[in-house]
């Protein structure tokens, strides 16, 4: 069985246990981890996340981080000259979180998310350089009433993320569910 099914497995095992009502923001995040260079099959089995995230009773919705970047550097006042000198993006990066989170908001209104949704976040891969996923989850997850699921591509170990093996790990409360860890 190849290791992004196992993974769908243990997130069902997951997900089909009863909430708590009482969970803080951080208690409602679930990363699913896997490895980075599973993204293709992740993406090509989202729907099998959702169709168990449904039969456990629960709503769904899915937010695509992929094009955020390009969408919000394009609408940049002077986005040509951040191309011509990408030096100068940095003192503009704060900004990217901003419209992130307002785009997350819109998407959560239009959806009708209440307390019994799962908002899974993909494309977080495309963040690498410019924001920590940390800062983006702990500005979402408190906008979200249900669970906030991160498909995740790199590693977890000792309570230790790290995003395409890339940074520095952090630390997080968020549940991690990996194809080798059974509920």
């Amino acid at each position: 069985m190849s290791r992004v099914k196992r993974l769908i497995q243990s997130y069902s095992k997951y997900i089909s246990v009863p909430w708590r009502d009482d969970a803080a923001a951080a208690q409602r995040v679930i990363f699913c981890v896997y490895n980075e260079t599973e993204e293709r099959w992740l993406r090509a089995k989202v729907d099998e996340f959702e169709i168990v995230t449904r039969q456990a009773g629960h709503e769904w919705a899915m937010f695509d981080l992929t094009d955020t970047f390009a969408n919000w550097l394009a609408s940049q006042r002077y986005a040509k000259s951040y191309f011509q000198k990408p030096h100068l993006l940095s003192t503009l990066l704060p900004k990217y979180l901003v419209f992130i989170t307002d785009e997350f908001a819109i998407f959560l209104e239009e959806n009708e998310i209440g307390s019994d949704s799962v908002v899974a976040i993909k494309g977080v891969g495309s963040l690498f350089g410019f924001l920590k996923v940390k800062e983006v989850v702990d500005t979402l997850a408190p906008m979200v009433k249900g669970r906030l699921l991160v498909f995740f591509p790199g590693s977890y170990e000792n309570n230790n993320y790290r995003l395409l093996d890339g940074y520095d790990g952090w630390n997080y409360l968020a549940v991690p569910i990996t194809a080798d860890k059974d509920f």
